[in-house]
This record gives structure tokens, sequence and C-alpha cells, in this order.
């Protein structure tokens, strides 16, 4: 199995700091580490990206520098120009998944580029790229901040890491239907001591209705003694103590 490096995110001209301070964020989310920038446009390094990276400060802390876009892709097999329309350059064209699963087969470093912020990447700097990666997204409304456009290729990556996952909890398993027959007939003898089933031709249905509704939820047994426990004290409340 090919150990692929992880792609570098390579953000051309970015505009302001705190966009590359959140797309750091959005790197270290997924697993991604190497950031690097292009001529931006307020000087690097910029106090301002620190706080927008919520943490992300291994990420601003090793970002490289770089005057043009071929030296900061010099040392990658394949670069990646992330941009909507193809801007008269002739190259293929796919997706985030697709590119995911190259970059991960590749035994090589990917780079993926992205553009300025109002603007997008430049003809140039796509004509330097092997292959556009481009995201289906409503052409009415084609607007995808800096971030964004990062954390959609970083998560699509990450889905081959091995990045640590929220650990399974088992579930309580469901209670005896003993034990559920046991609540209801404790809600319905309540009930009916409270004149609640009324009137009497509607009795049946609403025994039914509430059996629907209590046994809906697959109530395990800690719970079913939670609810018999609040029935028994609304029931018989306790003196108040003083």
């Amino acid at each position: 199995m090919i150990d692929a490096p992880p792609p570098a995110i390579v953000l051309v001209r970015p505009q302001l700091a705190e966009n590359i301070g959140k797309a750091a964020r959005a790197m270290l989310n997924f697993g991604l580490t190497d950031l690097r920038l292009v001529s931006p446009r307020d000087g690097w390094p910029n106090p301002a990206a620190g706080p927008a990276a919520s943490g992300a400060d291994q990420v601003i802390g090793q970002a490289q520098l770089f005057n043009s876009v071929a030296d900061a892709v010099a040392d990658c097999a394949q670069v990646y120009a992330t941009t909507v329309r193809k801007r008269g350059v002739t190259k293929p064209v796919v997706g985030p998944d697709e590119a995911a699963l190259a970059i991960r087969a590749a035994p090589e470093r990917s780079a993926v580029l992205f553009g300025p912020e109002r603007s997008g990447l430049e003809t140039d700097d796509v004509a330097i790229a092997r292959t556009i990666l481009t995201v289906p997204i409503n052409p009415e409304f084609g607007s995808l901040n800096l971030a964004q456009a990062v954390i959609l290729v970083a998560y699509e990556w990450s889905k081959g890491a091995a990045l640590a996952q929220p650990p399974a909890v088992p579930l309580d398993p469901p209670a005896p239907q003993g034990e559920l027959d046991g609540m209801i007939a404790q809600w319905d003898d309540m009930l009916e001591r409270a004149g609640y089933f009324y009137p009497p031709d509607r009795v049946a249905t609403t025994r039914r209705t509430l059996r629907g509704l209590l046994t809906r939820p697959g109530w395990t047994a800690q719970e079913v003694r939670t609810i018999r426990g609040m029935l028994a004290t609304l029931d018989r409340p306790r003196p108040a103590r003083g």
C-alpha cells in the first residue's frame, strides 16, 4: 500500500490574514499541516491570522512563504488548481473525491492551489497545474469562501487518512416488555384518576394513542425506571423539606 504524503495547500495571493487563519483551521481539522503562501497581500507573518486559526498554531507557525506559484509547487509531482471555470486552459477536470483518490494513490507529494478571495486563480496560475479541481455547485450562486473551499478538499482527502474517530458508545438494550407495560399502566392509572380519559367514547382510541406514543422511542430499562420514579413522585408528592 502506498503511503502517500499529505497534499500541500497553496494559497495564492490571499488577501486577508483572517482568511489564512480560517483556512489553517480547516486544514488541521482534517489532518493537513503543509500550508504554503504565495505573495499574501498584507505580508507574512501576520498577527491577524492567529485568532482566526482558533488553535491551529502548528499550521500557521510552519506556513512557508513563496514569491511565485512555480516556486511553491516545485517539489510536487501533481498540482491541482481549484476553479469553477477552465479559463481557456484545456486540462483534465476532476471533483474533490476523484482528486483525493489520486492524491492518496500517488507516491509523490501533491499540491492544491486556491486563488485570491475576490477573483480566484488567474489563467497563468491554472496553467501551472496539471489538473483542474472543481466542485459541483449551484450555478446561480457559485460563491465559496476560501476556508470553505479548503475544507471541501481536506475533508475528501481525510476519508482515507487514519484520523481519530469519536469512540463508539454501546447503546443500552431496550427495556423488557413487562417493564414497559408497567410504565404504561402507571401512566394509565394516574390519567384515569385525574379524569383525563374523556369523553367515554374516545377512551379506547386515547389509550391506543398513549401506548403508541410511549412505545415509539424504544425506552431502555434505566429510562423506564426514571420515568416511573417521576410518575410516582407526582402521584405522591414528598413533603416539603424545611
